[in-house]
């Protein structure tokens, strides 16, 4: 029970993280980081969304593969072109270390 508990607080710490990171890019980002990085918030609070509608705790991990999934299958049905797509994954590969 107690594993249940600190994965919890981790993945709450991770999503508190998440939204400390991209509030921190809004007055130092280019217009198009301000884009990639509102496009990723919105696949990662899609993913928290979907996950907390199971009621069940979840793990950082699994937060992490459901955005990676959405990203994935937005890239895959053409919704960035190839610069917005490069800066998605560089704000994302920079929020999952920052986090």
């Amino acid at each position: 029970m107690q594993e249940n508990n600190t994965e919890h607080g981790n993945t709450e710490h991770f999503i508190a993280r998440a939204a400390e990171f991209f509030d921190q890019l809004v007055p130092v980002a280019t217009d198009d980081e301000l884009f990639a990085a509102g496009y990723l918030r919105g696949h990662v609070d899609l993913a928290v969304g979907t996950l907390q509608l199971n009621e069940q705790p979840f793990s950082v991990a699994t937060l992490l593969q459901q955005v990676n999934n959405s990203l994935q299958q937005a890239i895959a049905q053409g919704e960035l072109n190839a610069t917005d797509e490069l800066l998605v994954q560089d704000i994302w590969q920079r929020l999952q270390q920052a986090a």
